[in-house]
């Protein structure tokens, strides 16, 4: 194996292993599955104390980039890319900036994604979305059971064909969730005034501007779906 030699920079060592790791893997054309050489020889190589290594690899671990499988020692897996959001992601300790940015983000997603929803979607997506929208539980003044929420939207998600995009939608939901629960008092006047004006926008409202193939209209129709939160997070501003 080739030596990794380690130089004096402005970081830790362990931060150096872990570089000298990555560009190893890189560098030999290791692919998902295959065997990384064992701690033994690892330290020798690179010369670092195998505490050090230990560090290095448990950070590579905890990203998903190695596995230990029995019989077979050490491999290289290929990391989930949200992996790490879905550890911090928890609104009981984010705070309310941060929570709002999450919502705001998903927002601008949901509706970023429209034409690769349009361009992929299927006879048999929509069949779907109309018994998710069927068996679907919606309360007072536009207020979706949270299960009814998450199947709808994570559906449109699917469809995009995008795996992180999917992966995004299921751990952000504990934040919708979250959001609506600890604002209920003040989520609720603003769809009340909405209901009035004829603004409000159901998940039935959205699936008939896809099954009549309007992109356009759908787009529309999604941000005032999401205008409840627009209106609550510009008027805490």
């Amino acid at each position: 194996m080739d030596k990794l030699k380690i130089y004096n920079q402005s970081v830790t060592l362990v931060d150096q292993v872990e570089d000298k790791l990555l560009n190893y893997f890189k560098n030999n054309d290791l692919r998902t599955g295959d065997p990384i050489p064992n701690e033994l020889e690892l330290a020798a190589t690179l010369g670092v104390a195998r505490n050090v290594l230990r560090e290095a690899l448990s950070r590579l671990k905890m990203m998903g980039m190695i596995e230990s499988r029995t019989r077979r020692g050490m491999i290289l897996t290929e990391p989930s890319i949200l992996g790490g959001m879905k550890r911090v992601v928890d609104p009981r300790i984010l705070s309310e900036e941060s929570l709002f940015d999450i919502l705001g983000f998903r927002i601008a997603l949901e509706i970023g994604i429209c034409s690769d929803l349009f361009r992929n979607i299927t006879s048999e997506d929509i069949a779907e979305l109309e018994e998710i929208v069927k068996m679907g539980v919606m309360f007072e003044n536009n207020e979706y059971a949270p299960v009814s929420e998450f199947t709808f939207h994570a559906k449109l998600y699917e469809i995009t064909g995008n795996r992180t995009i999917s992966e995004f939608q299921g751990i952000i939901h504990p934040v919708m969730v979250f959001v609506k629960d600890k604002f209920k008092d003040l989520l609720e006047p603003i769809n009340i005034e909405m209901k009035e004006k004829g603004e409000i926008v159901t998940h039935e409202d959205l699936l008939e501007f896809i099954k009549k193939k309007d992109e356009e209209g759908f787009r529309r129709a999604l941000e005032k779906h999401f205008a409840v939160y627009k209106i609550f997070m510009n008027n805490r501003v």
